[in-house]
């Protein structure tokens, strides 16, 4: 049977080896081990000798106990004291060890165990010698339900909770939804939520159009809608060739018999199916389940594409940009990145790699303790599956192809902005401010975030204006409070950008991040007015040296005509094909609609808000019971005393305190 199904209830392994690990055998080495100002091949010369020979999970810490490093070892003693021999390490090792001041230490009971921890530390840690997985979202899977008579077919995104059946992983949203669309028109699963199934009277409009079979109504009895779905969960499990000469029987059938009608619904199954197989692009026939890596490094970066091929498809493609040191080759790359990727994920039977690793043994048993079945990690050297990763490959060379131009682009931008703005050296955080509202409510401040990269959607915030004494549509005020909030933070957690020590070879391989926590450059959506307020809220926190520029849209709000405001200089405004403005109208459009689109979270949730929530001691039980009774939230808050207790479960005193909280 194929392992595109995983019931809701397997136990995640790998959680309960992190726990187990954490819970019975972990010991630390405190920060004292490492006393301030011995070289870090002391400090770590003086831990090796209380290491025992055992597997475990190492972490190396700075001065400031930031993990640098986390690595896993077979024998924690042996690893351990190669780091106190500095002949024949690389710089990135040099590096790293010269920065250690302490180290803590988990033992385990496997190797295996010590490699999924490893991964688990490093997921969540992040540490700057490492390589990270970057762009780390969470898969989209097809979640046929089994907690309700009638299953319906969902797109399903994060922990497995609800009980069913999961099928994936699938690349995109985009994916998931173009073959829950087919799938309905082939086997006529609803898709409705279970409140909107439970209160229909008649069918919606999905069974008008043959996208559903209307079980909610009783269109199609319980039986043949559970054959259906029978259907559905064989064709997503592997046998769609079994399934299709099923209904291709079926259609005969009712052809012979002169049910013409019957056999044009067969009919239009078999081409649903047709239709999903036919736009899932290569379908190999020799590969039923599998994931495919290929790896390829240009230009100081790497790129790993990642193919997923479930039930003999191709369920989509993602490519990858792990952060790694340069030194670090293909392989070593990929086998850190395997690691990381399937720390959260179910594993497929076989595992095709472009390059092979050094622990490909062990992450192979690893992945197959984990999922309680064989796991096969290969590197395929001839017929279908070397096509598929040389396709893999050849795909992972086109995307970081890609890439590099944006890269380079990006950064000539980059220069042009601090030419226009007086900067010393390329922007590597520009932060842009925005305030979305309608007449003062649910007012929300917003913060984007550009860098080297492109927009740092991981470092994107948005501020709700809590501050009651503002004036409705007071947008001084709700800029004062966004950015005395944002930089009392930043002042309390991070360094001043003058305050840090300066060691270029230690940040740039060590893996500094790209996008810094200090901002290099201030945006504000507006003119002098707003640069003057905004100035004199960063001079009342002591910052004076973060670089401030206001952009005033132009005459009846033409873009292209946009004036420019910075302090101690007179207003201008730039060429109206000069790519730096273009450049600033992105960022400034991003930051009104990252506004705008939490303005409207906001509204959305506060429409929705019942004012029964607001009242102590009415739980969902009671609020059912009220609404069932009188229809509405504004029948009960003007109902009566002696009206509300002839609800079921609300007694004298609760109906006073619902009385009571309207009628204050």
């Amino acid at each position: 049977m194929p392992i595109t199904s995983n019931r809701s209830d397997t136990p995640e392994q790998a959680e309960d080896i992190v726990e187990t690990a954490f819970d019975d055998v972990a010991f630390t080495v405190p920060e004292t081990a490492g006393p301030a100002g011995r070289a870090g091949v002391e400090v770590i010369a003086d831990l090796v000798k209380r290491l025992p020979m055992g597997p475990g999970v190492y972490r190396m810490l700075d001065e400031n106990g930031d993990v640098l490093y986390v690595g896993k070892a077979r024998s924690l003693k042996k690893r351990v004291t190669s780091y106190t021999r500095l002949q024949g390490q690389s710089n990135r090792i040099l590096r790293m060890i010269m920065a250690t001041a302490a180290m803590e230490f988990v033992l385990t009971r496997t190797e295996t165990e010590a490699l999924l921890l490893e991964a688990n530390l490093i997921k969540r840690l992040r540490p700057r010698f490492n390589v990270l997985l970057r762009d780390d979202k969470s898969f989209p899977y097809i979640l046929l339900t089994a907690d309700h008579a009638a299953p319906a077919i969902v797109k399903h995104r994060g922990a497995r909770k609800r009980k069913g059946d999961y099928f994936g992983p699938f690349a995109s949203a985009g994916a998931v939804n173009r073959t829950i669309n087919a799938l309905q028109k082939a086997f006529l699963i609803r898709n409705c939520s279970d409140s909107y199934f439970e209160n229909r009277s008649r069918p919606c409009l999905l069974y008008q159009i043959k996208r559903c079979a209307g079980p909610c109504t009783g269109e199609t009895g319980p039986e043949d809608y559970a054959g259906l779905v029978a259907e559905a969960r064989a064709f997503l499990s592997g046998r769609s060739q079994l399934v299709k000469k099923d209904l291709a029987a079926q259609m005969e059938a009712a052809a012979e018999q002169l049910d013409f009608e019957q056999a044009a619904v067969y009919r239009d199954r078999l081409a649903a199916l047709s239709h999903v197989q036919a736009h899932q692009g290569i379908n190999p026939q020799g590969v039923e389940e599998a994931d495919v890596f290929a790896v390829h490094q240009d230009g100081g970066q790497t790129c790993v594409q990642v193919f997923f091929f479930r039930t003999g498809q191709n369920w989509g493609n993602r490519a990858y940009f792990p952060k790694a040191d340069k030194s670090l080759d293909e392989a070593a790359v990929l086998e850190s990145f395997l690691a990381q990727f399937y720390d959260d994920k179910p594993a497929p039977r076989l595992i095709l790699l472009s390059h092979a690793i050094e622990e490909q043994d062990l992450l192979a048993r690893a992945l197959s303790e984990r999922s309680n079945r064989k796991v096969e990690v290969s590197v395929p050297r001839r017929g279908e599956k070397k096509a598929l990763v040389d396709h893999a490959l050849t795909n992972a060379r086109e995307a970081l192809g890609r890439r590099l131009a944006e890269t380079s682009s990006q950064a000539r931008l980059l220069e042009g902005v601090a030419k226009v703005f007086g900067l010393a050296a390329p922007p590597r955080r520009i932060e842009v401010y925005d305030n979305s509202h309608i007449m003062g409510t649910n007012a929300v401040g917003a913060m984007i975030v550009a860098g080297p990269e492109g927009f740092a959607k991981g470092q994107y915030r948005k501020f709700n204006i809590r501050s009651q004494e503002l004036t409705p549509g007071d947008d001084y005020g709700m800029m004062r409070e966004v950015l005395t909030r944002r930089f009392s933070r930043l002042l309390k957690e991070h360094q001043r950008p003058g305050a840090e020590v300066a060691d270029e070879a230690l940040a740039g391989a060590a893996g500094a991040s790209d996008v810094p926590a200090w901002p290099d450059l201030v945006l504000i959506d507006g003119g002098q007015g707003q640069l003057n307020a905004v100035r004199d809220i960063l001079a009342d926190l002591g910052v004076t040296d973060v670089p401030l520029a206001g952009i005033a849209k132009g005459p009846d709000r033409d873009a292209g005509r946009e004036k420019f405001f910075m302090e101690g200089r007179p207003s201008f405004m730039l060429p109206e094909r000069d790519p730096v403005l273009y450049f600033v109208q992105r960022l400034r459009d991003e930051a009104h609609r990252f506004a705008i689109g939490s303005h409207r979270a906001r509204r959305k949730k506060d429409i929705a808000r019942n004012p029964l929530d607001e009242i102590a001691g009415i739980g969902p039980t009671r609020k059912r019971a009220l609404l069932r009774h009188f229809g509405t939230a504004k029948a009960v808050s003007k109902a009566g005393i002696e009206d509300l207790v002839a609800v079921a479960g609300i007694s004298e005193a609760v109906a006073k305190q619902i009385y009571d909280h309207f009628h204050d």
